[in-house]
């Protein structure tokens, strides 16, 4: 169904930018930009602490959610970034009056620094869209909110929530189920419980490992990450038809100035979920297949793929400024760096017949969140359109000492075939 259409929409109860879009919906999923604890009607940061600044980001969601005629319970994944991880506490308190009945999926992580520097925290969102954007017909799809013993439970948050053809799973910390404290050892045996809780959260829902398309890393410190991708070298591939293939999911290593439990890693992902929710048909979820793509004129990694597709999005690993033709990053500053990682992303883009206009939603870490002025001149110059969704941190590290950072996800119009 190649003819979908992308809707962009702002409210004047939120935040508005003119560097990003305040919801990008296609298909069944709405993609949100993040919400800084902002007064709509002054544009200023909101008088108080961290509790009052928490209720405005939601706040700002609500308006938003609302103003596209959906509720809160239709929220399938929140990310929170804080600027003190202590302050996760007091964040709750605030967090759970927002939700009457299904809690979404949640990834918690301390960062740098937030766009405004008198923010506290900062939160983005991904929706449910049931009646899909045409030529689509809307379907009242159920969300599957769904939690097993063999992980760690959460009471703010549900392990996985599968709406249409997706699952989203909630941040995977390195705890052992049956005590509830992190494992003994160091970063390769915290990296290790992180992908066996992932896994057994997808096999109570009945779902390969290998269906997972974008793995999202966040690591303490990014010396660790040699140790951490020898331990997700063994969990990937996991089946033997992805080994045949050598298919790993698209990914993004991001820096943690600090992890919830004082954790050295942390790990979420999106999960294909081929059989859909009701009141879909029942498919084979080998039926549709995942598309897992890689071109030449981007750099390679054996531990990623480029994009993957299914159904009707296409996520895109995170691209450094790095050069294909000589593999270094490129000479410059943020400006420089931001034009390659867009450069890098368009090559990927273009090479699955898409254009940048097709991107739903950008995700950018910088090294100096001061650059972002820099990086915005550049930023956009590679749409033409409405903008994506978009969400901005500053972090301590980005890896091959990099200032910038960025992945993307991106409609998928024709949808992925079903497997003849």
């Amino acid at each position: 169904m190649a003819g979908i259409i992308k809707v962009s929409r702002n409210t004047e109860n939120a935040p508005q930018s003119t560097l990003s879009s305040q919801t990008v919906a296609f298909s069944h999923y709405n993609n949100f930009s993040a919400q800084l604890p902002v007064d709509p009607k002054t544009g200023e940061i909101v008088v108080g602490d961290v509790k009052d600044q928490a209720k405005q980001c939601l706040t700002n969601i609500k308006a938003i959610v609302e103003s596209i005629n959906h509720v809160m319970d239709d929220v399938v994944k929140i990310n929170v970034f804080l600027k003190d991880v202590a302050d996760m506490e007091a964040v709750d308190e605030v967090y759970a009056t927002f939700f009457d009945n299904l809690l979404p999926t949640r990834t918690v992580v301390q960062v740098a620094a937030l766009p405004m520097s008198d923010a506290l925290v900062q939160m983005d969102a991904l929706i449910s869209n049931g009646e899909g954007t045409a030529p689509q017909d809307p379907c009242a799809l159920i969300k599957l909110s769904r939690n097993t013993e063999n992980a760690p439970q959460c009471a703010l948050s549900t392990q996985t929530v599968a709406f249409s053809h997706y699952n989203n799973i909630s941040a995977q910390l390195p705890v052992d189920p049956k005590t509830g404290a992190l494992v003994e050892g160091g970063v390769k045996e915290q990296t290790a419980q992180c992908l066996k809780n992932m896994k057994a959260v997808l096999e109570s829902i009945d779902v390969p490992f290998d269906d997972i398309v974008k793995i999202n890393m966040y690591l303490n410190d990014l010396a660790d990450v040699d140790a951490v991708n020898e331990v997700y070298s063994t969990f990937f591939p996991d089946s033997a038809i992805a080994r045949t293939v050598a298919y790993v999911p698209a990914r993004s290593v991001i820096a943690a100035d600090a992890l919830p439990m004082g954790a050295l890693v942390q790990i979420d992902a999106s999960v294909s979920h081929g059989d859909g929710t009701p009141p879909q048909e029942v498919e084979d979820r080998h039926n549709i297949v995942i598309r897992a793509n890689n071109t030449d004129a981007a750099p390679r990694s054996a531990l990623h793929t480029q994009t993957v597709a299914f159904s009707h999005y296409n996520h895109v690993a995170a691209q450094l400024p790095v050069d294909v033709k000589t593999n270094a990053i490129v000479a410059g500053g943020a400006k420089e760096q931001a034009e390659q990682c867009m450069k890098n992303i368009k090559a990927i883009v273009e090479s699955v017949d898409h254009v940048m206009d097709d991107i739903v939603k950008i995700n950018i870490q910088l090294k100096d969140v001061a650059d972002i002025d820099a990086v915005n001149e550049v930023y956009t110059t590679f749409f033409q359109g409405d903008l994506p969704a978009r969400t901005v941190v500053g972090v301590s590290q980005i890896e091959m000492g990099a200032l910038v950072q960025i992945d993307a996800v991106v409609s998928n119009g024709e949808g992925t075939l079903p497997q003849a």
